[in-house]
């Protein structure tokens, strides 16, 4: 058995686990304004023997969802604003997971778009583990709803920094939102 040194979700199991189990923990975190569920999800891993990378990825996982939890808290349930707050420190995995539960009772133009959102995030966690040919495909099946959605997207944020972004499959993602507060 090959032994695995880096956080790897998509060709480990136990740094899915970790990631999936996670990333659920925080829709119920942002339901109870507390960070305790994914605390709770996170102790379910940590153990003496758990190897470093698993331990910081947790950690760091911990510390970005405080920070989430604490912005959210203070704001609104709009799903798209909840997202981007969640693109801004970078959790595009859970951004996945918050827009998913919107996008399910969506219709229309607003659906499409939470699906660009998803998408967006989606290239930047394929990047992350260098599917490049795999994000650019998901980037520009987002570009193209997301040119559509501009003048929805202005009210949030300006949606060239994102559409543009996608379009060369930039490195690092935008900071969207002016601010977290």
């Amino acid at each position: 058995m090959t032994e695995v040194t880096a956080f790897d979700p998509f060709n480990d199991r136990k740094s899915r686990d970790i990631r999936n189990t996670l990333s659920s923990s925080l829709v119920e975190c942002l339901e109870k304004n507390s960070i305790a569920p994914a605390a709770e999800a996170a102790e379910k891993f940590l153990n003496p023997e758990l190897e470093d990378h698993y331990r910081l990825y947790i950690k760091e996982r911990l510390s970005r969802f405080g920070k989430a939890v604490t912005t959210i808290s203070r704001g609104s349930e709009d799903p798209f604003w909840r997202g981007l707050v969640l693109w801004d420190l970078e959790l595009f995995f859970e951004m996945h997971e918050v827009l998913e539960h919107a996008w399910y009772t969506a219709e229309g133009d607003k659906k499409m778009l939470l699906q660009a959102l998803i998408r967006a995030a989606g290239m930047y966690i394929k990047l992350e583990h260098g599917f490049i040919p795999q994000a650019k495909k998901m980037a520009g099946k987002a570009v193209v709803v997301l040119e559509e959605q501009r003048d929805f997207l202005a009210e949030y944020f300006q949606p060239d920094l994102l559409i543009d972004a996608l379009k060369v499959t930039a490195p690092t993602p935008p900071k969207l939102l002016n601010k977290q507060s």
